[in-house]
Formats: C-alpha cells, structure tokens, sequence
C-alpha cells in the first residue's frame, strides 16, 4: 500500500489558514492596521474600494523592513515578536501569530512597498496565490505600503459568501473604531472609493471617543481612572440619560487590544444597576493595562477572547472603578434656579399684574378648579382642561405615553365587516367593555369567557403587519415637515441608514443625503409626531444594528421587526377607553393576531368552563 499522508502544498496550506485568520475584509483590516502599530507608526492611513473587495492598503509611516525582511513576512508562521515559547506569556505586540500576511497572501494579489530608514532604496514585493511574482529595489518614504487586491479571487466560494458592500463596510469600520480608539496618539484617515469617512487628528482618548462615536458624548462622559499593583483601569462612561434599549456603544480594551467579554460587561452593568432602567445598556469605552504573565491572549484566532488569570480579581475592580467613578461625579439632575432670559423679557413676567388682572383671573374656572375646596376629582368636568386630550392629538410613546393607535388611521369596526364575519374571531375578540391592568394589559369578557391582551405585543403585530403591506406594494402616506430636521449620524450608522433608505421610504420617511454623514428628514408617516423625527431614526438604527436573533432575516426583515418593536406602545402606558378599542379592533383584524413577529402571545384566553371548574362549579 502506497503512503497516504502527505504535506499540503504552501498555497492551500495559506487558504485554510486563511479561513481562521480572514473571514472577510474587516479581518484584513485589523491585522494590517496591527502590523502598522506594531511597527511604530505615527500615522497610518487606510484606503479601501468596493468595501474591501477590490482594494485595501495600509499606508504608514512606521520602521519599515529590510530587503529579507519583506520576503520573510509573508513565510507561514513568521514574526519578529516570538523567539522562544516564554515570549507567548509576555506578549505586548499586537500581532504575533505569523499568519496574518501569509494568509492575505493565499487569498489575493498583494503589493508591498517598504524602506527601514538606514536603506538608500526600498524594496517592491508582488505576490500573487502565495507566489512571488516580482521582487525588485523601489524608490519609497520610510515606512510601509501595503495593498491586497481582489479578495478570495482564488477561492470563489468564499467571495460569494461575502455579504453586501454596505454591510461588509459597516464591518471595516468597526474594525477600525476599535483600532483607531486605543491609540489616539496616532493619527488615523480612513478613505472608501476616493471619500475620506474618517480623519482622526492625534488627541487626548475623550477627544478619539467623541471623533469616532459622535459630538453627543462630548458633554456625557465620566471619567474612570484607577490604578493599583495589581491593575490599572481607565477610560469613560457614559452618563446614566446616554444608555440605549440596545446594546450600544460598548468598547473593552485589555493592553490596548479589543476584546469582547459578557462577564466583564456584566460588571460595568452592576456598576449602573441603580442610575438606568433595567433593560437598557450603559456607553463605555475602558481600559485594563495587566501583567501580559497573567493573561493568555493567544485562545481564539481573532485574539477578541481572552483568559484572564483571576476573573473574579478584574471583575470586582471594573465594577469598583466604575461606581467610584459614577459616585465622584455629579451626574443627578440638579435645579437650576436661574429664570431663563427669554421668560423674564415676557410681559407675564415684566409686565405689572393690575386689579384688573387679577379680578380677571379669579373669575376663571381654573383659578376655582385649583383654590376651592373638594374640587380636585372634578377639574376634567369643570375647568378649561376638560378637552385638552382632544387638543392635544398623539404623544410620544417613548416618554411613556402612548401614541394613539387611532393615529394609524385604522378605521373603527362596524357590524358586518371582515372582522365580524369571522366566526372564529369573533368568538375570541371581547367586547367593548375593556379593562387596563397594571398599565400593560388589556382584559374583556368575550362569548367563551375572557381574554388577556399584552398592549405592547399587540401592537407590534399591528405595526408589523402595517409595515409589511407597505413593503409589498400599499406604502404608507408621508407627512411632510414644515420645518425639514437635519440628522447628523456616526459614520457607521451613515453606512447603514444609506443601505436602508429605499425601505424606509415605502414605510413613510422621506430622508435625503446632506453631506458626509448628515441627512436631511423632509417627511415622516403620520404617527411620528414633529419633532421626534430624528430621536425616532436614531432608535430605530440603533435596534436593527443590535437585532438578535437565532435565524437569520434579511435587512429588509429585519428593518420591519426593529420598526414594529421601536414604535410599538411601551408597557405602562395608560390607554383611555377609545385607545384600547382601536388597539383590539386592529389586532384582530391582523392575518396572524395572536403571536408577534418573534412568536411571543399577544393574548391568552380564558375559557368560562375552565373558570367554573377551578370554583367547582
């Protein structure tokens, strides 16, 4: 029998490498960023075209290498970081495996340039499939300029799972948030097809985090710095009133590296457990310089997880930090007691209040309502404010009140329509005595026995179902402004609300481009009140990039699920009698009312004789 194992040759032995090491272009990214750092560099430039498809390079300014140098770094398993198996427990670099460029290598066409200082010339390297095509000496800066082309031009396959330029660019610059954020001593540009998205200027961490995640955090963060023998933390928080429904803005750096942690996160979460609402998430950017001896970074190819050597040592000081921080700071609201210019310039205030004023004011029957006695239970029926719930139309749901469902212009149930006719149905749906329980349920007696309503579940399956017509053919009608808003979004959140606007225009938003990573909100559907336009978007964007779920739904399903859950009626909302009546009516007149887009129950029913049978009856 002949001998069956043999060696791999070189260049598949690069593309399986390559298969941990570059995922997709965002992978590229890192490491070539990394190599950049490792390398000294002051400033480092990256240019990207077709989201990394057709072209990255990384320009930069570091030590450069030599003319060996240039040829080596593309071998398997060689790095200038690792001379003996003790170097793996002291690791301060950023890169070290020695796979990274020879795993770009197998799976595109790459060209270096690169000159050390003490050179008289550089050196140009051409490889293509893991084969040097040219080498040759170059006229070239100090430093280091290297360019990958075609991605996985060798490997079909891989390319096609490859997701859309919008979707992969949003990836390359989350990479290159998280590289660009722990060194704000090094300058940083990222350009995509000619447009410079980022120029980040050499600064102080707060002015990094502001550049990169947007001017609203320049005000909102607390500082966190605490040193001891054993660790050192540092960074921002964001102050309670920054924290999101989803996960947000969330950054761990361990030695300068990224890193994603849920036990570490979970302890910045306990720090806030008393400052924000249960079921959202607080900002924070923070930084644990280590003994690299207690900490082994080298347990997962994109170096993102790491093993601590006493979890319980980090967690109790990240959450010590953090609170220490929270306390030292004043981050409660405080009164202001000084009246703002504008209200003491108006007459109700400058103006001298005369007797005939005040017999004017007397007489009103608001002035009664609120200084006679046993007066408080009748102020709706008899004061000026008796309609002031008609004056004032829909309000925002998010400030836990409710937006009326009869603002979706649903019209009202009359007998013999599609919902009456349904005997099923209508054997289900309860009639029009309804009853609010804790501010999030709805209880009616039906023909069987009485049915349970979640107000929020329901009216997500309305918006769903609303929304999803719009999509396939029937778009909802858009209010234009009077007053056109301007939103200013991060460059990432630019990205994706670019890929999403053909969407959000059948579903009611009528938003343009205005420069860079602006837009211009000309129009909203008719329930998004005026003025919230942009609080609505920036909600919105902020679900669907946080979207979790085990299957896997397109963007455009996606977009619809986070829109029905972002708009849909809060629990503790009260609802008036009308409100509720629409928000039942709508529900069965969806074609699937009883569970939501995610399948949790919108009601639960329960049966008269199962009732008689618990009281014996």
């Amino acid at each position: 029998m002949p001998d069956i194992v043999q060696l791999l040759p070189e260049n598949i032995a690069n593309q399986i490498a390559a298969g941990e090491v570059i995922q997709r272009p965002a992978s590229a990214v890192k490491e070539l960023l990394e190599n950049a750092i490792d390398a000294s560099a002051t400033e480092i430039k990256i240019f990207v075209n077709d989201a990394g498809k057709a072209l990255i390079q990384v320009i930069d300014n570091g030590q450069g290498m030599s003319e060996t140098d240039a040829r080596m770094c593309f071998e398997r398993h060689a790095t200038s970081k690792i001379k003996n198996i003790d170097d793996l427990f002291h690791i301060k670099t950023m890169g070290f495996r020695g796979e990274a460029l020879a795993s770009i290598a197998g799976v595109s066409q790459v060209e270096l340039k690169t000159k050390k200082a003490s050179d008289p010339t550089g050196t140009y390297i051409e490889i293509e499939n893991s084969v040097v095509k040219t080498q040759q000496p170059v006229a070239s800066p100090t430093g280091t300029s290297i360019a990958m082309k075609n991605l996985f031009f060798n490997v079909p396959a891989r390319r096609n799972f490859l997701k859309s330029n919008a979707s992969e660019l949003r990836h390359i610059i989350d990479e290159f948030t998280r590289v660009s954020m722990s060194f704000p001593n090094i300058f940083f540009s990222l350009t995509t097809n000619g447009q410079e998205i980022f120029h980040l200027d050499k600064g102080t961490l707060k002015q990094r985090i502001v550049q990169l995640l947007g001017n609203n955090y320049s005000s909102k963060l607390v500082s966190v710095q605490e040193d001891t023998d054993y660790m050192n933390i540092y960074g921002f928080v964001g102050k309670p009133d920054t924290a999101k429904k989803t996960r947000g803005d969330q950054y761990f750096f361990v030695n300068n590296r990224f890193i994603k942690s849920a036990y570490l996160n979970h302890a910045v979460v306990n720090a806030f457990s008393d400052l924000i609402p249960k079921d959202s998430f607080p900002m924070y950017a923070l930084f644990i310089d280590l003994d690299p001896s207690r900490l082994d970074i080298n347990v997962h190819p994109t170096k993102q997880e790491i093993k601590f050597e006493d979890e319980k040592i980090i967690y109790a000081f990240v959450q010590s930090a953090v609170k220490h921080a929270l306390a030292q700071f004043s981050i409660s609201p405080t009164l202001d007691f000084d009246l703002d210019i504008s209200i003491q310039q108006s007459e109700a205030v400058s103006m001298p209040f005369t007797d005939d004023k005040k017999s004017a004011a007397a007489s009103s029957s608001l002035y009664k309502t609120f200084t006679q006695k046993h007066q408080a239970h009748f102020i709706e029926s008899k004061s000026d404010l008796q309609h002031w719930d008609k004056i004032q139309g829909p309000v925002d749901v998010d400030h836990q009140e409710v937006v009326a469902p009869e603002a979706e212009k649903a019209k009202e149930v009359e007998p013999g329509s599609a919902i009456s006719q349904k005997n099923e149905t209508d054997q289900k749906k309860p009639g029009e005595e309804l009853i609010q329980m804790h501010n999030s349920y709805i209880v009616g007696q039906n023909q069987s026995g009485f049915i349970a309503i979640h107000q929020q579940n329901a009216h997500e399956r309305i918006l769903y179902e609303r929304f999803n017509n719009a999509i396939k053919g029937k778009p909802i009608p858009s209010q234009r402004s009077l007053f056109p808003s301007v939103i200013e979004l991060t460059h990432a959140d630019a990205v994706l609300l670019n890929e999403l606007l053909p969407d959000m225009q059948l579903l009611g938003f009528l938003i343009e481009t205005f420069g860079n990573n602006s837009f211009v909100i000309q129009g909203t559907p008719g329930d998004v009140l005026q003025g919230n336009e942009k609080s609505t978007i920036e909600k919105m964007l902020d679900q669907y990039k946080h979207f979790s779920n085990e299957l896997k739904f397109s963007k455009r399903e996606k977009l619809l699920r986070s829109m029905a859950w972002q708009q849909s009626i809060r629990s503790g909302t009260t609802l008036s009698q009308k409100e509720m009546l629409t928000l039942v009516d709508n529900l069965f007149d969806c074609e699937i009312p009883n569970a939501t887009p995610n399948g949790k129950p919108t009601y639960l029913e329960f049966r008269k004789e199962e009732l008689d049978k618990m009281f014996g009856r």
